[in-house]
């Protein structure tokens, strides 16, 4: 049976004084005691979570699910453990993309008032209340929805950054993608075409479509063609996928291009896919061409910079299904399969 929601007023939730509207002492979460997908996820009822001085508490309206809570939620590769909790997860509930209305501010909180409608990233989304520092929360663009907005926080700043600041991508230089039809991978077709560059994607063959429809001139189905085989090279590779070999990298690249490696999928339970960047990283030193191990800096200020491309029509989320809360673990389990297109979203 479904958990009823608590209708009894809350103190303040902050460890010192906070300005609130007052949140249920309970919510509804998605809870893991233990790492997993679908069995180890379960709908239940916990306490609406404290916020310190500089945090706000946000009444969620949608999470955005992306890669890297897959590897929270199973515990893989092992290193992640060091972060999460070695034989149980130290917070159990999961989700960092947040979009919702502030319900409280603590006493340091300066941009936010309650009732304000933002979003960026938080911990413990995938609840109907989640907590976030002010530095990592923006204000919502009216012209986005909750859902649309819950979608943006670490797949679009992954891709902007990585074509950006470590691809050093210039207008008029030529971008191939890999995964370009999963989360970072959607983003970065569509903001490499709004930086001027000229866009290959890598992707299946029924999502070529939709990689097509983002901007992308040519479109390869990764099981019947070899990117690094048709002669073809590159100024930036974005490497979404994370399985690529280096020498398939090396080979696609123009002689003084830059790889960005921004997925780490594959290898085994110990090591992932963290042999390949650093891989890529020595070879740098011997090599014109440059590879670069990423990993993304949220905060507020890029997510107003996506913010900002959105709502000039030069980017759009790419939102394959929205999910209630109980259906996370159906949610995981379809990114877990590679069947999901984009992003997938919940919503609360």
């Amino acid at each position: 049976m479904e958990p009823k929601e608590s209708s009894t007023p809350a103190a303040p939730t902050s460890q010192s004084e906070s300005k609130a509207a007052a949140p249920d002492r309970t919510m509804r979460a998605m809870v893991q005691r233990k790492y997993g997908l679908a069995d180890a996820l379960q709908l239940d009822t916990v306490a609406v979570p404290d916020i310190a001085d500089n945090q706000v508490l946000i009444r969620v309206r949608a999470a955005g699910l992306d890669r890297g809570t897959w590897h929270m939620a199973t515990g893989l590769p092992y290193p992640v453990r060091a972060v999460s909790g070695w034989r149980t997860p130290k917070n159990p509930i999961l989700g960092l993309d947040v979009a919702g209305t502030v319900a409280a501010v603590g006493s340091a909180v300066t941009r936010f008032a309650v009732g304000d409608e933002i979003f960026g990233f938080g911990k413990g989304c995938f609840a109907e209340y989640a907590v976030a520092s002010e530095k990592m929360l923006a204000a919502k663009p009216a012209a986005l929805t909750f859902e649309q907005a819950a979608a943006v926080p670490v797949s679009g700043t992954t891709a902007l950054q990585a074509l950006r600041d470590a691809g050093r991508l210039q207008a008029g230089q030529s971008v191939l993608i890999t995964g370009a039809s999963g989360g970072v991978g959607t983003y970065a077709v569509q903001i490499a075409v709004a930086m001027g560059a000229t866009v290959t994607g890598v992707c299946s063959a029924a999502k070529a479509d939709l990689v097509r429809s983002l901007g992308a001139e040519t479109v390869i189905d990764y099981a019947r063609q070899d990117f690094a085989a048709d002669g073809r090279r590159y100024d930036v590779i974005i490497d979404a996928a994370g399985n690529p070999s280096l020498k398939r990298l090396r080979r696609a690249l123009t002689p003084g291009g830059t790889a960005v490696i921004v997925g780490g999928e594959g290898g085994d339970r110990w090591t992932g896919g963290l042999f390949r960047p650093i891989g890529g990283m020595l070879l740098s030193l011997f090599s014109r061409q440059r590879f670069v191990m990423f990993m993304a800096r949220e905060n507020a200020t890029e997510f107003e910079r996506l913010g900002e491309l959105i709502v000039s029509g030069k980017v759009a989320p790419s939102i394959d299904r929205t999910y209630p809360l109980e259906q996370v673990p159906v949610a995981i389990g379809r990114l877990d399969a590679g069947e999901v297109r984009g992003k997938a979203v919940i919503t609360v």
